[in-house]
């Protein structure tokens, strides 16, 4: 297999890459909080919308049209995900999905249970167990990280998880320090007490390749927005964990899958775009990895993402060549250049001097988009004292981002920092 990253291929697949303002071309650094998307994924939602605009179950031919977007983009989560298609659910975002599962979960909790949340969780993956805990009468744990290395403190796992934990919820990267977390260990400590075990992959899943089956979870969540598709959710959800919820769902709905744990009538045009958006990573596996056209969607969606990994490892290496010389520059997150397969390629830092609203609104003047805050990150922004003093500036790299687009924005965070 080859891995030959054709960059000017990659990019000219995202119409929004060509566009600029005022003769200044954008650089989009805002990617974990949304990615571009494809032609493809714009295509095959519109395609939907104006051919087979239609609910689903009827004998005509819109209707089944409509079935068909159904089954096939669950069958291509299953395969990004390594799944199977009836273990898929859709839904407007990871958080709401989060809400809604945590409802069914947590019915049989009983006062004395305890579950085991992160501090370093976005809190669509904490606020909804948080609030179910409260309801029941719940016992809350947490599962630190160290400030210094930016990583979980695995080593008091075995105090944290015990016969009475129903629930261990835990993040496979960090949306704020952009750490790969050792979600397989956590989730086996979970499976050894019989807890239920939640991965929340929504920034794990733009960047690497997922094995539910290797992460032995009953759940895991992801949002298309993040992976090049339209703002939709996807759960899976093992088939072992299914099969003993009962359903939030009305009356006359099916008790089969895909529409069981289905909350009502789904996006369609979503489910399509989110079908296209897997489907371009698989082409990235074609056209960057040499695989053939014809290979099975998984294996191709696999050497995709291990094809961007391989050239965001080198966008990487360059960013943080350049950041980490800035006199006054702090960097929230694994720093070393040696250790660049333990995190994903989003970064965060605080600039001596200025707020994080401001050092991204001056990088917005040169057309370079970027975030400032806590991203939902509010348990590890209140651990590390960011919270009160506008969180940090977040940048991140991806499969369509260019070495002259890191270098510019370097220079211009050099500039700021002077």
């Amino acid at each position: 297999m080859t891995n030959r990253w054709d960059i000017e291929a990659v990019r000219a697949a995202f119409p929004a890459l060509s566009l600029s303002d005022d003769g200044k071309a954008r650089i989009y650094l805002d990617a974990p909080g949304g990615s571009q998307v494809p032609a493809r994924v714009v295509e095959r939602m519109s395609a939907i919308m104006l051919k087979s605009c239609a609910n689903d179950g009827g004998a005509f031919r819109t209707s089944i049209e409509s079935e068909r977007a159904l089954r096939d983009a669950h069958a291509a989560v299953a395969a990004f995900l390594g799944a199977e298609p009836d273990e898929i659910v859709f839904g407007l975002n990871s958080t709401s999905l989060i809400f809604h599962f945590s409802r069914m979960l947590a019915r049989d909790w009983k006062p004395g249970d305890e579950i085991v949340l992160t501090r370093m969780d976005h809190d669509g993956n904490v606020g909804p167990w948080l609030i179910a805990a409260e309801e029941r009468g719940v016992t809350v744990r947490w599962l630190d990280f160290d400030p210094e290395t930016f990583e979980y403190r695995y080593e008091t796992l075995p105090d944290l998880i015990g016969p009475r934990t129903r629930l261990v919820a835990c993040n496979h990267a960090s949306n704020i320090f952009g750490t790969i977390n050792d979600v397989a260990r956590i989730v086996a400590a979970g499976r050894q007490v019989g807890a239920v075990t939640m991965v929340d992959a929504v920034q794990s899943a733009p960047h690497l390749p997922i094995d539910v089956a290797a992460l032995g979870c009953d759940l895991l969540a992801c949002s298309a927005y993040k992976f090049f598709g339209p703002h939709a959710g996807v759960l899976f959800v093992s088939a072992k964990l299914r099969d003993r919820l009962t359903p939030l769902k009305v009356r006359p709905a099916s008790d089969e899958m895909p529409w069981r744990l289905a909350p009502g009538t789904p996006s369609f045009e979503a489910q399509a775009g989110t079908q296209a958006a897997i489907e371009h990573i698989a082409w990235l596996g074609e056209h960057c990895a040499g695989l053939s056209p014809d290979a099975p969607l998984r294996q191709r969606v696999v050497a995709g993402l291990e094809a961007a990994t391989a050239y965001e490892a080198s966008l990487m290496d360059r960013f943080l060549a350049g950041v980490t010389t800035i006199p006054g520059l702090k960097l929230y997150g694994i720093a070393s250049r040696n250790r660049l397969d333990s995190r994903v390629p989003t970064f965060s830092f605080r600039l001596e001097g200025r707020s994080p609203r401001a050092v991204v609104g001056a990088l917005a003047e040169e057309n370079i988009f970027g975030w400032a805050g806590d991203f939902y990150a509010h348990e590890a922004s209140g651990r590390l004292g960011l919270r009160e003093k506008g969180g940090v500036v977040r940048l991140g790299l991806s499969p369509y981002t260019t070495m002259d687009e890191v270098d510019r924005a370097v220079a211009a965070v050099v500039r700021l920092a002077a």
